[in-house]
């Protein structure tokens, strides 16, 4: 299917249909007449293997208790395999309601009140409220920072272990808000790092199926032929990929046995809920016949990505973007155009977009934005000529 085909029949108006992105605009920001370009879920329907799967459970007309089979299973397992490489087990999967959760209950598992938990920002914002809110030290490194251009500081990485005597490594791949995919390389060392000091990983991958321009998205638990597995627990789900956030079903994996004691002997005593239904089926049809769907999504945010970036390197050569190797996120600075004024008042005074600011994932981030690509490039482009618009008339 032709993009503009596929946006007609799956772009749809979200506005009354209790989404938090379009229907709490108002009370986020503070005007309800802004653009939303700000949470990561997307604005197209879901693939209409979803929809026939999820339709056929509602004409059923039974919600109960439920479980995964066999079946869920290997349908999750061939496509980590086929993708990825990497070939599960059953026994190393535990299922949660979302990454976020997931991320605080990993936290109360593995570590204990004041340990040092760090993370690389800028950083989707709730890694940081993850450890604060559970009472560890938060401990933050930035990212090399040329032009948007990101990288790690290894030695730095190492140096804040030892200072802080760090525990836990949250790792987030593909990285948000950066849009790197990470090599593999680059993993291998900070997992050297990691293991160098005995640091348990959390690695983030829901952004797994979002990679462009030939970058690969390697798992933190292949990284090496898997030699870091003993200090790897990694989080995932069909959710990003999908458009599935609120089905809240998501996967946790970990190859280790000893770790998969302790997270279960934590569980245990906390941890009641069942499966949601509808979230099990919805993501077993998303991975069996999902593929083509998803496959235009990219395409789209690909071209959203590309004729925004060319339309401010000829119009504001001045603003830096950073390249987009994974996730649907678009993050740059604005700083250069900003003329003192704050990043909140030109989005949202002078072009009346909603976005996410970069403070919210890192303090050294203010005058950086970041945008939501998967929507339909109308809405895109609107945003994007609205800041060259106001920057031009700063300029003046």
């Amino acid at each position: 299917m032709d993009k503009q085909t596929f946006i007609e029949k799956y772009y749809t108006d979200r506005f009354n249909t209790r989404s938090l992105k379009w229907d709490l605009v108002g009370k986020r920001f503070k005007d309800e007449n802004l653009l939303p370009l700000w949470v990561a879920d997307m604005d197209f329907k879901v693939s209409d293997a979803i929809t026939q799967t999820l339709q056929a459970r509602v004409e059923h007309g039974i919600y109960g208790y439920s479980f995964t089979d066999e079946a869920y299973f290997n349908t999750f397992n061939n496509w980590m395999t086929e993708h990825f490489g990497f070939n599960l087990k059953k026994d190393w999967i535990r299922y949660t309601t979302g990454i976020v959760q997931a991320l605080h209950h990993f936290i109360h598992a593995f570590t204990k009140a004041d340990d040092a938990i760090l993370i690389l920002t800028p950083v989707y914002y709730p890694f940081h409220d993850a450890v604060t809110d559970t009472g560890r030290k938060l401990v933050t490194l930035g990212l090399e920072n040329e032009a948007c251009q990101f990288g790690i500081d290894f030695e730095s990485f190492e140096e804040a272990i030892i200072t802080d005597q760090v525990k836990m490594y949250i790792h987030c791949s593909p990285h948000n808000p950066a849009g790197r995919v990470w090599r593999e390389e680059e993993q291998q060392r900070l997992f050297e790092i990691c293991e160098k000091y005995d640091v348990l990983i959390i690695s983030d991958e829901i952004h797994q199926d979002f990679t462009f321009g030939g970058a690969k998205h390697i798992p933190s638990a292949m990284v090496a032929n898997g030699r870091f597995r003993n200090r790897i627990v990694t989080a995932n789900a069909a959710s990003k990929s999908f458009n599935l956030a609120a089905l809240t079903h998501a996967h946790i994996i970990i190859p280790d046995e000893n770790l998969r004691k302790i997270y279960d002997d934590y569980a245990n005593t906390v941890i009641k809920t069942e499966l949601n239904i509808m979230g099990v089926l919805a993501t077993e049809a998303a991975y069996k016949g999902g593929q083509a769907w998803l496959d235009t999504v990219k395409s789209i945010i690909e071209e959203n990505y590309d004729c925004a970036l060319n339309k401010l390197k000829k119009e504001l050569p001045e603003v830096t973007v950073a390249p987009l190797q994974g996730t649907y996120l678009m993050f740059m600075d604005l700083n250069p155009i900003l003329k003192g004024m704050s990043s909140r008042e030109f989005m949202q005074k002078k072009c009346g977009v909603a976005i996410d600011y970069g403070e919210w994932f890192g303090s050294q981030y203010e005058g950086y934005i970041r945008i939501n690509l998967a929507t339909k490039f109308e809405l895109v482009n609107q945003a994007i000529a609205s800041i060259i618009r106001e920057a031009k008339l700063l300029k003046n």
